[in-house]
C-alpha cells in the first residue's frame, strides 16, 4: 500500500476522532465511504486481487471489535471504523493495528481511571477481593466494587493512535508522506 493511501486513511482516523471526542459517536457517513473508497482504490490498483485484499482486511476488522461489541463495551461506530482501516490496510495490517489498539486502548483506560482516584480505588479492591476469593476456594468468582458509572472511553482515539501505530513501525514516518509532496 502506498503513502497516498496511509495519508488518507490518517486523515479518517483524525477526523473519527474529533468526532468521537466532541459527540461520542462515529458517524456512518466517515465509515462507510471510507470503507468503499478502500475498496475502490484497492481495486483500481491491482484489481481483483485488491478487492479481495481489502474485503479480506475489511471483513477481519469487523470481526475483531465484533465480539466486545455484543457484549456491550464498544461502540457500533467503533467497529465500523476498524473495518474501514482494515479495508486500507489488508488482513496482515488490520491485525498489527488491532494489536496496537488495544494497547493504546488499555493505556487511554488506565489515563481515565487515573484521573478518577475514587472509581479506580474501587476498582482495584474489587480485585483484590476476587483475587483473594480465587485463592481461598479456587473457584473463579467475579467480587465486583460498586463503581458506579464507569467513565466512557472515545475508543476512536484508540483506534487511530494503534492504527497509526503500527503503520508507523511498518514504514516508519515516510509510510505517510506521498511521492509526490517530496
Amino acid at each position: 500500500m502506498d503513502a497516498l493511501h496511509h495519508f488518507i486513511l490518517a486523515s479518517i482516523l483524525l477526523v473519527a476522532t474529533v468526532t468521537d471526542l466532541r459527540s461520542r459517536r462515529i458517524p456512518n457517513l466517515l465509515t462507510y465511504p471510507a470503507m468503499l473508497l478502500a475498496l475502490a482504490l484497492h481495486t483500481q490498483a491491482q484489481g481483483l486481487p485488491g478487492l479481495f485484499f481489502a474485503l479480506t482486511g475489511l471483513a477481519l476488522g469487523l470481526g475483531l471489535m465484533l465480539l466486545p461489541f455484543l457484549l456491550g463495551v464498544m461502540g457500533a461506530g467503533d467497529v465500523k471504523l476498524m473495518a474501514a482501516a482494515g479495508a486500507f490496510l489488508g488482513a496482515t495490517g488490520v491485525l498489527k493495528a488491532f494489536l496496537f489498539t488495544s494497547l493504546a486502548g488499555g493505556a487511554y483506560a488506565l489515563v481515565v481511571l487515573a484521573l478518577r482516584p475514587a472509581v479506580l480505588a474501587r476498582m482495584l479492591c474489587a480485585m483484590r477481593d476476587t483475587f483473594g476469593l480465587f485463592l481461598a476456594t479456587r473457584q473463579f468468582v467475579y467480587s465486583p466494587a460498586d463503581t458506579g458509572r464507569l467513565p466512557k472511553l472515545a475508543y476512536g482515539v484508540a483506534i487511530a493512535i494503534g492504527t497509526i501505530a503500527s503503520v508507523l513501525h511498518s514504514g516508519g514516518p515516510a509510510a505517510f508522506i506521498p511521492s509526490w509532496a517530496i
